[in-house]
């Protein structure tokens, strides 16, 4: 026995077109954006509003009309050009900068820099609120990315394998003072970049100033451990024989 299901349709009954859920059309050309107005051509149908969900970037290749959810909806493919994305990883570069360094230069005199406390949250607080946060915080991104206690870590092992030295300097006023003249103070660093000696006048960039600065202490206190060293040697008694 063969029982008819509800699915069983006779042959002469009609057949009524289900109402589609996703009803689109595209136009493959003749489309024109207004942004600022928000609105767009189409064709056969001229100028309509829409609301714009976010900024089109780039031509307008082709536009898509869709229905979803009771709403039409518009989508809008575009062609751009665009930069090739560049790794954020500075490990690769950092190898081949130190290693250079190393081989070329016996002794290398670093400032004795606190990245971390450097690249904190510049956000702050609630009870205390940071000042300048987004100038801060792309210095801090800065930082991050060109891997300053990296760089110092591979000196050093480097250095070491090729009979070298690194010399950590305490970092203060490297930047604020003139090497020639001795003069310190803030006012000699007027800007992030930018070294001017309150009392000569001499302008240079401040991270020259800083190594030239840092160069200096660093020669002078390996002669100074050269002297201590030699004032010692002529300071031990020397047995004679009988």
């Amino acid at each position: 026995m063969r029982l008819a299901g509800c699915g069983e349709q006779k042959a002469n009954e009609r057949r009524f077109k289900k109402k589609e859920k996703h009803a689109s059309f595209r136009y493959p050309q003749g489309t024109c954006l207004e942004q600022n107005n928000n609105r767009i051509l189409l064709p056969k149908l001229g100028w309509v509003r829409y609301r714009n969900s976010r900024e089109v970037l780039g031509a307008v290749k082709n536009v898509t009309v869709s229905l979803a959810g009771g709403r039409w909806l518009v989508s809008i493919q575009t062609e751009r050009e665009v930069e090739v994305p560049v790794h954020g990883s500075a490990t690769a570069y950092l190898h081949k900068a130190s290693t250079a360094i190393s081989k070329n230069h016996a002794i290398v005199c670093v400032e004795d820099l606190r990245v971390s406390n450097m690249s904190s949250s510049a956000a702050g607080s609630m009870q205390s609120p940071g000042s300048k946060v987004r100038a801060r915080s792309g210095l801090n991104r800065s930082i991050l990315d060109q891997g300053w206690d990296e760089l110092r870590r591979q000196l050093e092992y480097k250095l070491a394998w090729n009979d070298g030295r690194l010399i950590a300097l305490p970092a203060i006023h490297t930047s604020r003072t003139f090497p020639e003249c001795g003069c310190t103070g803030q006012g000699n660093r007027q800007a992030q970049a930018r070294f001017c000696c309150a009392e000569c006048g001499y302008e240079a960039n401040a991270d020259l100033v800083a190594a030239i600065n840092a160069g200096r202490a660093g020669l002078a206190r390996i002669a100074c451990e050269v002297n201590d060293g030699v004032s010692r040697q002529q300071q031990e008694p020397t047995s004679v024989a009988a």
